[in-house]
């Protein structure tokens, strides 16, 4: 299929880091065919004529019970792109944006989640960036450890960054 024939996806995701220097990380299913399990940072699609940052903000609070305004975000770190196929069969093409965002000690609440997203989203977990690199799990966006690095160095873009979609890019 061409790409011009994939349903457009656009979401806000957010690299989460803690005062221990872990990312926040949650296991779901890989809504692709064969997909099974992998590890994403929250975040999630955007509403009609919503803009990415409060998208990000909105889906902190929705899924982790975390709130903060769109402005404390700043701009995007990073961004990425690509193609996939849904279970049902559906080419899909989902485009990313990417913030980063220190927060202290958080507790998570999973109460403000959508139903489902409640029923996608089965574990948490903050990652040290030696577990994100030394890991046999999968972890969504392949190359985020070295993102991650980056950020955790205050080596943050002036203008986003493009993360490739999958280990072959």
């Amino acid at each position: 299929m061409a790409p011009s024939r994939a349903v457009v996806r656009v979401a806000a995701r957010v690299i989460l880091a803690d005062a221990k220097d872990r990312v926040l990380l949650y296991r779901a299913p890989r809504a692709a065919r064969n997909g099974g399990h992998a590890w994403f940072t929250p975040g999630g699609g955007l509403h009609p004529g919503e803009a990415p940052a409060a998208a990000a903000a909105r889906e902190l609070r929705e899924e982790i019970g975390y709130r903060v305004g769109p402005d404390a975000l700043g701009p995007a770190v990073a961004l990425n792109a690509g193609l996939w196929v849904r279970d049902d069969g559906v080419l899909m093409r989902s485009e990313h944006h990417f913030f980063f965002h220190r927060v202290p000690d958080l507790e998570i609440n999973t109460s403000g989640m959508e139903d489902y997203e409640r029923s996608q989203l089965d574990a948490f977990r903050w990652w040290s960036l030696d577990e994100l690199r030394a890991t046999t799990e999968q972890i969504l966006p392949f190359h985020l450890p070295d993102l991650t690095e980056r950020l955790l160095n205050a080596d943050i873009p002036t203008e986003p960054v493009f993360m490739s979609w999958d280990r072959a890019d």
